[in-house]
């Protein structure tokens, strides 16, 4: 990339004025995506302005359209809701309204507009782009505004950002507010899961979503509901009757609980709705069971947004700005949008468009078609839900058709381990295998640590975090003999393990051992589950949103202990090993000064810069820092050699104070994401391991020899793929245990502009419009 492009992104916005609104229902998130806006807007030059109280401002104008600074935006990446406010707008909806919004916008010489909401606000803006010539003759007639203030603003560029909790809107995997909903919903479902066990009580929940069963489909997947109503998949006619007997099967299995998910806009297949009410009322004549009704409501808009949603949020925010500015008459309005961890722009009616569609489809009762429409992403929670919750576990079958397979625990502890467990065990028995659990890891394996576990062995673990196999980091080599004869003796045929960097170098070891002991020629596969997400092949690894949501609460309260003792500088150690994923994610998502890690290398000169932009910072209204370090970033600038160069440099102006975050990072409860995202990976892990044993079965006994059946599963950018772990070999830092390419190096530069750095920002990187329909025939995304 040539200094004159890099150049190019500071001075991009140079004579040029955005407006940022939030519009429609509020969704935890708005405030990372205004933020990043005001500030990516401010850093190319551009003069950027809040217009509070959504389309309302717009049309009444005034003091609600206000220049926002760099300031101004501090302090609120962790607030819920929209700061600037959001409001219903009838007077948009007519034209008199848009020719108000019009005058008030070509006064202030704005020609570029980023609007923060739901199709809605969306639609609203595309309206507004297409009328807008039409309204300036008009304004121009009436002496409203002269011949060169048309000519300065005659054409409006417009980008959305898609905020609501539904998660409804097609051609984005999630919608800002989505992730944190979610937080809410699992928040509340562990805590009455408690007391209904405490009880034996059923109980039904009512979430959010009028017209997409998204929140209702991923909390029964992140809670392991018996069963979900949503409004895409209406139940079959005899649904009643299926409900009952699955209701009664659980309790005489021994649980203590039953939950029942009900997404707001649950119908039959006659367009019906089904109520809370009206399924507590049929539990209770039917069964007898004592059974309450929870409405969960504006609590899941409610609290602190999520640190995914914050990052979305800011990436959002970042890529609006360089699609307005990049913006001619003749590009279509766009939205920003995600898929898998990419950020892609698309044209905003075709996204609409295809909403729309989504109804219409429901309307006309052709729920396989809405189903469709939603996306591969939503079709795949519900494929898994209906393998986990909808089949009686089998009775088992004669001996023949039966194949063992083994499921560990290797590495550190991370949260969503007992969720991929139990998932990998559940689908194992419904496909008719045996299925063992480990103990203790490899470990186990060697001493015989091993189990058979049956249906209920796993109920209650989706939740749950750590990992209740127990885990170790031994590797299997120097016990190549031992394993072996389990192997044999337990008449093992495939193995998964789950685990972090251990648990893929531990399958390297297998590889290489089955040139030795034919016991090892076994299928197996490897789902990437560590805290520091370092394992080659996968962009994502169960547990580390967890980890980084505990890091980014930590931060939030350090952040506001250090705003109340003005100018104080916090120093935080974040773990990782050599591994800077957490502290750069937790950087953007916590607004951190700064986050010093291994990949990319400091000096002593880069610490000092870093000093002094927070000397310059303790003049300004923001009198507070806050600064993290992965654990191994630097051998010589350890976590109290930055504490006491800053403690020496800010003598005066600021006082410094350090912090280790320790084992606590490992996180409590899993997110939604990671038992989520966890869940998938097992059923998907269990269905391959199926398929491969079929493959390698010969005269009677398992052969498996063939660098594709020992793999590790993980997400590349949009598609979760089987990679064997020989051909990982060569991606891999092995002295640093870290992959040589990791996709969130890229996201460092936000970070840097975000605190105010003077740096280069890399926009050959930036997202090119695609469309819809290419979209929907691509791989398979999680």
């Amino acid at each position: 990339m040539t200094h004159e492009e890099h150049h190019a992104a500071k001075t991009l916005g140079i004579g040029k004025a955005i407006a940022v609104l939030t519009s429609g229902g509020d969704a935890q998130g708005m405030n990372a995506a205004v933020r990043a806006v005001v500030r990516v807007g401010i850093f190319t030059g551009a003069r950027v302005f809040f217009v509070h109280e959504g389309y309302q401002g717009l049309v009444d104008g005034g003091d609600n359209i206000r220049e926002a600074t760099w300031e101004s935006v501090s302090m609120m990446l962790q607030l819920g809701g929209t700061v600037i406010g959001s409001a219903r707008c009838k007077d948009f909806r007519e034209r008199e309204g848009r020719l108000r919004a019009a005058h008030n916008l070509v006064k202030r010489g704005i020609t570029n507009l980023c609007v923060i909401g739901g199709d809605g606000s969306l639609t609203g803006a595309d309206t507004f782009r297409s009328e807008w010539s039409d309204l300036l003759s008009d304004l121009q007639k009436a002496g409203k505004i002269t011949a060169e203030e048309a000519t300065k603003s005659s054409y409006l560029n417009i980008v959305g950002l898609v905020g609501s909790i539904d998660n409804d809107f097609c051609g984005t995997d999630m919608t800002i507010g989505t992730d944190s909903a979610l937080h809410r919903i699992i928040e509340i479902v562990d805590a009455i899961t408690t007391t209904a066990q405490s009880h034996q009580r059923t109980f039904v929940l009512e979430v959010m979503g009028r017209h997409c069963g998204y929140l209702a489909l991923v909390t029964s997947l992140s809670c392991g509901a018996d069963w979900v109503f949503i409004p895409e998949c209406p139940p079959d006619d005899d649904w009643e009757e299926h409900l009952c007997r699955r209701l009664s099967e659980t309790r005489t299995r021994g649980s203590r609980l039953n939950i029942i998910i009900v997404a707001e806009g649950a119908i039959d297949k006659t367009g019906k709705p089904i109520t809370s009410e009206d399924i507590k009322n049929l539990v209770v004549k039917r069964l007898g069971y004592d059974t309450r009704v929870t409405v969960l409501g504006h609590v899941q808009r409610g609290g602190t947004p999520s640190a995914f949603d914050r990052i979305l949020g800011s990436r959002m925010g970042v890529e609006a700005v360089m699609a307005l500015l990049e913006g001619t008459p003749d590009t279509p309005a766009c939205v920003v949008s995600l898929s898998g961890n990419q950020a892609v722009r698309l044209p905003l009616m075709e996204c609409v468009q295809m909403t729309k569609d989504v109804t219409k489809a429901m309307n006309d009762r052709k729920f396989d078609e809405a189903m469709k429409l939603r996306g591969r992403s939503f079709m795949n929670n519900w494929e898994v839900y209906k393998l986990l919750a909808h089949v009686r576990p089998p009775v088992s079958k004669g001996p023949s058709s039966i194949h063992t397979v083994a499921v560990m625990n290797v590495g550190a502890p991370a949260a969503g381990m007992n969720a991929a467990v139990r998932s990998t065990v559940r689908i194992g028995l419904i496909q008719g295998n045996r299925v063992l659990v480990v103990h203790d890891g490899f470990e186990g394996l060697a001493k015989g640590q091993i189990e058979e576990a049956g249906w209920s062995y796993v109920g209650g673990w989706t939740g749950q975090g750590g990992s209740k196999l127990g885990t170790k980091r031994t590797l299997p080599k120097k016990s190549f003999e031992q394993i072996s004869a389990n192997i044999t003796k337990f008449n093992i045929q495939g193995l998964v393990i789950i685990g972090g960097f251990e648990a893929y170098t531990g399958g390297l070891e297998l590889m290489e051992g089955r040139k030795l002991f034919d016991e090892l020629c076994i299928p197996f596969v490897v789902i990437p589950a560590t805290v520091s997400n370092n394992v080659p092949g996968s962009d994502f690894s169960v547990g580390a949103d967890t980890a980084l949501n505990t890091i980014c609460t930590t931060c939030d309260r350090i952040k506001q202990s250090a705003a109340g003792t003005k100018r104080r500088v916090f120093i935080i150690e974040t773990m990782g090993g050599y591994c800077g994923y957490l502290a750069t994610m937790a950087g953007l998502a916590a607004g951190a000064d700064a986050a010093y890690i291994f990949e990319e290398p400091f000096t002593i000169r880069d610490l000092q810069a870093n000093v002094e932009h927070l000397v310059h910072k303790m003049k300004t209204t923001v009198k507070r820092g806050l600064v993290l370090r992965n654990e191994k970033c630097n051998e010589n600038y350890t976590t109290d050699f930055i504490f006491n160069l800053y403690s020496e440099e800010g003598k005066g102006i600021f006082d410094s104070r350090k912090n280790v975050l320790g084992h606590m990072q490992q996180g409590g409860s899993p997110t939604p994401f990671d038992r989520n995202f966890a869940t998938k990976m097992g059923a998907k892990a269990m269905n391959w391991m199926s398929g491969k044993i079929k493959e390698s079965y010969r005269n009677g006994r398992i052969f498996a020899n063939t660098p594709d059946s020992g793999c590790v599963l993980g997400m590349r950018k949009r598609a979760l793929v089987f990679q064997p772990v020989t051909e990982l070999k060569e991606q891999t830092d092995f002295d640093h245990r870290i992959p040589k390419e990791q996709w969130w190096l890229k996201l460092r530069p936000i970070l840097k502009i975000l605190a105010k750095y003077e740096i280069d920002l890399d926009t050959s990187e930036h997202a090119h419009l695609e469309h819809i329909s290419r979209k929907r025939s691509g791989e398979a995304s999680i």
